[in-house]
């Protein structure tokens, strides 16, 4: 008897001890996440521990593609020759007016490098007027020579190929003019020295140089020389590229300047670029 009493005691007390160690867990469940698991259907949340969700919406980026795709490879080289070839033609016609090389700043041709001490030595003995007439009559023969420009360019022109016209079109201002320089200039030279030398003799421009380096070496004991013709020659041709780089600059970024559909077609493409 006495037996089944401690082992009902020892079952008593074993319930009260699981009943107390289950209303601990209720509790700490409860506290730590708000659910009730006497009534679990109700749960509540704590408000220290509410959780405000943003939800952030992407904004797409937006492009502005440049849209080349209906023009073809074709269509963009002739519009950049176009371009070019306009640039040739205004750039000759200003250039071969009088003083078009001698009083525009951007392409004046002053006195060969290797010969400017020569312009310092006659200056100190009041000979400037001989300088400044050498100058002059670089610019005279350069004026005179460019006339016979325009088919030379244009012949580089129309012959060349633009593989990659479209990295030429969407490039910077003067690239159709710095690929053509680059491609033509040896040509151009060849092609145009002749006249530039026929210039120098036409306007006296070699006479006078002559005198010229010959009064300098006489007072200075020394033997300068240079060849006009090819200085000449690099500068004139260097002078037409620079007006027509101006003149694709001016296409590129200014739509009154597209004076032809393949024009406005070509450079109205990359006006978002």
């Amino acid at each position: 008897m006495r037996k089944s009493i401690l082992l009902a005691a020892g079952l008593l007390f074993s319930i009260s001890s699981q009943a107390q160690l289950l209303d601990i867990i209720k509790s700490t469940v409860k506290t730590k996440t708000g659910v009730d698991l006497d009534n679990p259907s109700k749960p509540k949340t704590p408000a220290a521990t509410t959780t405000t969700s943003t939800t952030t919406t992407a904004t797409p980026t937006k492009t502005s593609p440049i849209n080349l795709g209906s023009l073809t490879s074709t269509q963009i080289s002739s519009g950049l020759k176009e371009a070019l070839s306009l640039g040739v033609t205004d750039g000759v016609k200003k250039l071969a007016l009088t003083d078009g090389f001698l009083k525009n700043e951007a392409v004046k041709i002053l006195m060969p490098e290797k010969l400017r001490k020569i312009d310092t030595t006659l200056r100190s003995l009041g000979m400037g007027s001989l300088a400044d007439e050498g100058v002059k009559l670089l610019n005279r023969a350069a004026e005179d020579a460019v006339t016979e420009a325009a088919p030379i360019f244009t012949k580089a022109i129309t012959s060349m190929t633009i593989t990659d016209a479209k990295n030429i079109l969407l490039s910077s201002d003067n690239a159709a003019t710095n690929y053509l320089q680059t491609k033509t200039q040896s040509q151009l030279f060849t092609a145009f020295q002749p006249k530039v030398k026929a210039s120098l003799g036409k306007v006296g421009a070699d006479t006078v140089w002559k005198n010229l380096i010959s009064k300098y070496n006489t007072f200075t004991g020394q033997a300068v020389t240079t060849d006009l013709n090819e200085y000449v020659t690099t500068e004139t041709i260097n002078g037409v590229f620079k007006m027509v780089a101006e003149k694709e600059s001016g296409i590129r970024n200014t739509p009154a300047m597209r004076t032809t559909s393949i024009l406005q077609k070509v450079f109205g493409a990359q006006d978002s670029k």
